[in-house]
């Protein structure tokens, strides 16, 4: 995604508060959730808080951010937990940066505040023999004496797209285009403006393409592609997981994060698997952390 200059003109003279407007404005421009600009507003207007009313941003220091940190942590008296504690350095470093980077600021301040970093617990992926006998046993259920389709179908199509468990819950028939020129894709659509940065264009495989054609004419899909509660898809996936008995349910998060690892370990490029995720950038920074930790790979540093 393309950057953007602040939307409003700011200098070492800008009140800290008409930055943060400014700051906003960047990250909505770059797609960022609502969730996401919540979070970092939400930390820098409590170091607004602890600052002068009338700050300015050129004049904030290193040992000013340092002594608000101290504040935060100890002479605050609101619990400030080690994760908490990690974003809101995150926060300041980001929002520090991006003056720095356009020119509103000539010294960053927040440079050399040391990020202490958190490591969230790595969230649950399939090996790929797990993959391949999850497959094999959905596979099975296709071709039974008494076929369920839905099982391989729903399984697969979660490996291949990496798609979240709302989206697949709003795809018909019209989400699936069998005619384009570079072979079949899955069309993720927003009805909400708000989230059309979301939509997205997801190649199909011929072995999933083959399974849909018999599952349409297995099914009634003229308003659902899959035309069950969220419950009863959650039943199918954890029915797979124990007949192979994974360690930990199968579940429509653990299917997207196999796909991405399965998307890294194959050579996609990262923003490809960004934009494949449908994430914005700000939010690619930690999932694409956690999934160098699962491949193995040496970290890199969360600030580059």
């Amino acid at each position: 995604m393309s950057e953007s200059k602040p939307a409003t003109l700011i200098n070492a003279q800008t009140p800290l508060s008409l930055a943060l407007t400014s700051w906003k404005s960047y990250l909505e421009d770059q797609g960022s959730s609502t969730h996401t600009i919540k979070a970092f507003l939400g930390d820098l207007n409590l170091l607004a808080s602890y600052l002068p009313p009338d700050q300015k941003i050129g004049s904030i220091s290193t040992r000013e951010l340092n002594s608000f940190l101290d504040w935060m942590q100890f002479r605050r008296g609101v619990p400030c937990s080690p994760k908490t504690l990690s974003r809101r350095i995150t926060s300041l470093k980001s929002f520090f940066r991006w003056l720095s980077q356009y020119g509103a600021i000539l010294v960053n301040p927040a440079e050399k505040v040391v990020q202490k970093s958190v490591r969230s617990p790595l969230p649950a992926v399939m090996t790929p023999d797990e993959m391949q006998a999850a497959l094999k046993a959905a596979d099975a259920q296709r071709n039974a004496e008494k076929p369920d389709l839905r099982y391989y179908v729903l399984l697969k199509l979660l490996l291949d797209t990496g798609i979240k468990k709302g989206e697949l819950l709003t795809l018909t028939t019209r989400h699936i285009d069998l005619d384009t020129p570079t072979g079949p894709i899955l069309f993720v659509r927003y009805a909400n403006p708000k989230y059309r940065y979301k939509e997205r264009k997801i190649d199909l495989t011929e072995e999933w393409i083959a399974a849909y054609h018999q599952y349409a004419r297995a099914y009634d899909l003229s308003e659902k592609l899959f035309p069950w509660s969220p419950r009863r898809l959650e039943y199918l996936l954890q029915d797979i997981g124990e007949e192979i008995r994974l360690a930990e349910q199968l579940s429509f998060l653990m299917c997207r994060w196999t796909c991405a690892l399965n998307d890294l370990n194959s050579g996609m490029d990262p923003n490809k698997i960004r934009q494949k995720l449908g994430i914005s950038e700000i939010q690619f920074r930690e999932v694409r952390l956690k999934l160098r930790r699962l491949a193995g790979m040496a970290e890199e540093d969360n600030d580059s």
